[in-house]
């Protein structure tokens, strides 16, 4: 499979695991176009032409040949530059690297990073809380989020990627559209009756078994093994965390569980007031079951050899 393939496929199947359903992205992206064709000719050239067809805009292909084949990739959580210099520091002892595949964003998928958190007023409707409410509180959330990407050095490791030669790719809001809708369905299935019994469930997988391992697995942050785990909601993608001031909404709407990644301080003190349970599943290992789930589907398409760096395991299914 070349890169420019591997690429589309993964576009492809992140809008698969959207939560919001094909359709609305379909409308979305049509809307989107719609509003190109309305800018002026010298608008136009500051444009990104990309999202007229990724709706994703935090999952790019950030460099390398469309043309190249993809045989072997080095997969990682974290790419930065050392673990370039790393991939450069394999292919010089002879062994074969064809991709660096990131998950988190890197150049311009980090400046895009705040576009995709709009995902959560979706979601959040989703669980009963109404739109204009959840546009609101999100809209605040991500001036916030922009404001701290607005400073960062995006180029800095695909300017590296690009000195080294090393075609380079982040899956950041398309892996966690997998993991996110993989635990949803799991919970609605299951229907675990107490926080003990998510995390029963939890620790059946792998990924979060070897986190448990290492002392970075599932925990339990606010509530009981034997609290009741009642309504759940599976709060793991659109970017980072949502706004902390919806918690009390989301209370009303009769969630009484959240599973999620990770949670700031901020955002656990604001949720210890409104008595929602909390678990944290654990941040890399989710991001990781998100990517393995990924990858399976795109190993239907070719066979890939892998080798995992930055927090990443490959599990098959």
């Amino acid at each position: 499979m070349n890169l420019g393939k591997f690429y589309e496929l993964i576009v492809k199947f992140g809008s698969q695991a959207d939560l919001r359903g094909k359709s609305f992205l379909v409308k979305e992206l049509k809307k989107l176009k719609l509003s190109y064709r309305k800018l002026k000719k010298e608008d136009k050239k500051f444009f990104d032409l990309e999202s007229l067809k990724n709706p994703f805009s935090d999952s790019r292909l950030l460099f390398g040949d469309a043309k190249t084949e993809i045989k072997k990739i080095l997969v990682g959580i974290d790419i930065d530059v050392a673990e370039l210099l790393l991939a450069d520091k394999i292919r010089s002892m002879g062994k074969r690297i064809d991709l660096v595949m990131a998950h988190h964003p890197q150049g311009i998928a980090l400046a895009g990073l705040p576009e995709v958190m709009f995902l959560q007023i979706n979601l959040l409707e989703k669980q009963g809380i109404p739109f204009d409410i959840a546009k609101d509180f999100m809209e605040k959330r991500i001036k916030e989020v922009e404001r701290r990407v607005l400073s960062a050095n995006h180029s800095r490791v695909v300017d590296a990627a690009k000195l080294l030669g090393i075609p380079f790719i982040c899956a950041h809001t398309v892996a966690d559209n997998f993991v996110c809708c993989f635990l949803q369905q799991l919970m609605d299935k299951r229907k675990p009756k107490t926080l003990g019994d998510i995390l029963k469930i939890l620790l059946q997988i792998p990924e979060y078994r070897l986190a448990a391992l290492n002392k970075s697995g599932p925990k339990i942050l606010s509530g009981d093994s034997k609290s009741k785990a009642g309504k759940i909601f599976v709060d793991m993608t659109g970017g980072t965390e949502g706004s902390k001031e919806l918690f009390g909404r989301l209370s009303q709407a009769g969630i009484q569980t959240i599973i999620a990644m990770h949670l700031s301080e901020e955002h656990f003190a604001k949720i210890k007031d409104e008595h929602i349970n909390v678990i944290i599943a654990g941040h890399i290992a989710s991001d990781a079951i998100g990517l393995n789930l990924l990858l399976d589907r795109l190993e239907k398409y070719a066979k890939f050899e892998i080798m995992g760096c930055s927090g990443f395991r490959r599990f098959k299914r």
